[in-house]
């Protein structure tokens, strides 16, 4: 009985900073840059978050 594709676990892409890239296909690469971009996106989200919190801080015990 073969396997079907939608029964075998489906790997996560993970990109580890620095790996060798020569063995990723075209399809891959871009798969990673998508994957990093959205991280690189929730990442300044996280930033623009905490300098807020930390300008209302601010405002708040200036006062």
């Amino acid at each position: 009985m073969a396997i079907e594709d939608d029964d075998k676990p489906k790997t996560k892409v993970t990109h580890d900073i620095g790996q060798d890239l020569s063995l990723l296909s075209v399809e891959e690469l871009a798969g990673r840059v998508a994957l990093l971009q959205e991280e690189i996106a929730r990442l300044q989200a996280a930033m623009t978050m905490k300098r807020a919190t930390r300008e209302a801080a601010d405002r708040f015990f200036k006062a």
